[in-house]
């Protein structure tokens, strides 16, 4: 392709909302450009890069023996109404009507569609296992999009739901994806961890998520030191639950009432009233949109919500509002305490044997000292903290967690019939018995991969692209396009890697060499040939993006060496 001939509108600056380098080196990069907050138009050269991660995810569903099918982006309510995800899904779920006045949705996850197809077209057992999948726009109506591709409302999946005779079945075809996957990350040439997940909204018995490591991942994974057990920050389990430091010989001492005017958080606390963070006690109040928890961790350690809706058996979670703490504590958020709470209260084992220690006194600007779990009504105690960098791993008994962060690009659940059931998906039996389908689903984010790709593979200059996802393998460079010598040099070598089916990027337009060299970095190809100079003698620079590592290369040996590489 020529670069005159295309469209890579480049640009020198980063936009202003872009907060992560994959947004900014994709808008800089010309790959995308924004529409509205989480909605992007891919141009040219974005869904080239997003086209060549579709491939391989295609080529190694094939391979595992999915089939692949495309299902409406817009989905009746009815669907969603059987399964109750209508009234649990939230705001995320874009709620619309049409002009009978009748709900639809758009979808954000197609379990309903394909179970609702299933149960009216697989009856037999003879027509089972199956393994359906799509590579579809979808839309979840983030509150706070961001991020570029990493957290945009519309956005490309692909999605995959396998549908079993059995639990033997479907553990075969869950394995089938978990390799699937492995063999998709491993192709992209990314480094990924495969963790333990919470299966969230979607449901189900147990999943797994697919992380690329990356130092600016939203996600917190912890990996064991010893076995390489891994699991996220909202799944890791923490073994502790006794903490001989909490536990001492000090006498119990009265309540005092401490004026604590617009101290809120544990570290002001601890500041204030010079206590360490350990002897304070976080009162952090939970809901579910009806009901009401007060859950209590100690001061340097943080709650986990997940964990939290988990113990409580609620289908989502999240911080209660202003008006709801008031409610429950009688005062404005930061000074909440376990005293004489209008809501259930249960705490992390992080607080079990505190003495003395420092709550909320549930009125503003005031703070109580030498609490004691005689002055509140009977808890119940729960693993409900963070796992922290130290934890003793749950799997083996040598190791401990260490923290990385990362981006989740892939996750993989095994649903058992928690839909078969509610949309009556059955089978017969070769006993002529009706039999619920056993369902497993699988998601890749193709655009949070692509970003994923540059958050993990970038330098100062721009992105340095792996070679199986990158839109052109090689980044021609005539450093004077205005040179006959140098253009007609440049045009052959064009003309022969384009021969050799190699990917190639001409730059033949009128620019200053130092806009060229800088674009190119920008991109991020694996490979650039300078056409200059040295083309009186025959040769050529290749330069290796990645390495940096920089060749004289024959002219007439160039196709070769590229072809071989």
């Amino acid at each position: 392709m020529r670069y005159s001939k295309y469209f890579i509108p480049t640009l020198k600056e980063s936009p202003a909302d872009a907060e992560v380098i994959s947004h900014k080196l994709m808008i800089r990069a010309g790959m995308i450009r924004k529409v509205a907050a989480g909605i992007y138009t891919y141009l040219p050269l974005g869904l080239k890069f997003i086209r060549k991660i579709e491939n391989i995810v295609r080529e190694e569903m094939n391979n595992a023996g999915a089939i692949e099918l495309l299902m409406p982006s817009i989905i009746p309510a009815e669907l969603w109404q059987k399964t109750e995800r209508w009234y649990h899904y939230g705001k995320e779920l874009l709620r619309i009507k049409d002009r009978h006045d009748r709900y639809f949705c758009y979808g954000p996850t197609h379990e309903e569609v394909i179970t609702d197809l299933v149960s009216k077209e697989i009856k037999s057992y003879k027509q089972l296992p199956v393994n359906f999948y799509q590579i579809q726009t979808k839309f979840r109506d983030e509150i706070r999009p961001r991020f570029g591709l990493m957290r945009g409302r519309e956005f490309i999946m692909k999605d995959a739901y396998s549908f079993d005779r059995d639990e033997e079945g479907a553990e075969i075809s869950y394995k089938k994806m978990y390799d699937a996957y492995c063999k998709i990350f491993e192709r992209c040439q990314l480094e990924y961890r495969v963790v333990e997940a919470d299966t969230g909204a979607i449901g189900g018995s147990f999943s797994h998520e697919f992380m690329v490591l990356a130092n600016t991942g939203e996600d917190v994974i912890v990996t064991c030191s010893n076995c390489g057990y891994s699991a996220n920050i909202e799944k890791a389990e923490v073994l502790q639950k006794e903490y001989p430091e909490n536990y001492s010989d000090e006498p119990e001492k009265p309540i005092e009432k401490v004026y604590t005017p617009n101290v809120k958080s544990i570290e002001d606390v601890s500041k204030y009233l010079n206590v360490p963070k350990t002897k304070i006690i976080k009162t952090i109040i939970l809901t579910d949109g009806e009901n009401v928890v007060a859950t209590l961790v100690r001061g340097d350690f943080d709650i986990n919500i997940v964990k939290v809706k988990n113990v409580m058996n609620w289908d989502i979670i999240y911080f209660a509002t202003e008006e709801t703490v008031k409610e429950v504590t009688n005062a404005p958020s930061g000074f909440a305490g376990p005293i004489g709470l209008k809501c259930k209260i249960i705490a992390d084992y992080s607080i079990k044997g505190m003495k003395n220690f420092v709550v909320g006194a549930n009125e503003k600007d005031y703070h109580l000292k030498n609490v004691n779990f005689k002055d509140f009504s009977e808890i119940e105690f729960y693993d409900l903290r963070n796992a922290v960098e130290g934890d003793k791993c749950p799997k083996c008994s040598n190791g401990v967690y260490k923290i990385y962060r990362g981006i989740e690009v892939g996750h993989i659940f095994k649903l058992g019939t928690k839909y078969s059931e509610k949309l009556n998906a059955t089978y017969l039996d070769k006993d002529g018995k009706e039999k619920l389908i056993i369902m497993g689903c699988y998601g890749i984010g193709i655009g949070r991969t692509a970003a994923a790709t540059i958050e993990q593979n970038h330098d100062k200059d721009g992105m340095i692209l792996p070679e199986p996802i990158s839109p052109f393998k090689v980044y021609l460079l005539p450093v004077n396009y205005n040179d006959e010598n140098i253009k007609k040099i440049a045009d052959e070598i064009y003309e022969k890697l384009k021969n050799k089916n190699i990917e190639v990027l001409l730059d033949d337009r009128d620019e200053r060499a130092g806009k060229k060299f800088k674009d190119a970095d920008l991109l991020g190809f694996p490979y650039r040939i300078n056409v200059g100079k040295k083309v009186k003698d025959g040769k050529v620079e290749l330069i290796n993006r990645k390495t940096k590592e920089v060749k004289e290369i024959e002219i007439a040996k160039i196709e070769d060496y590229l072809w071989k590489n």
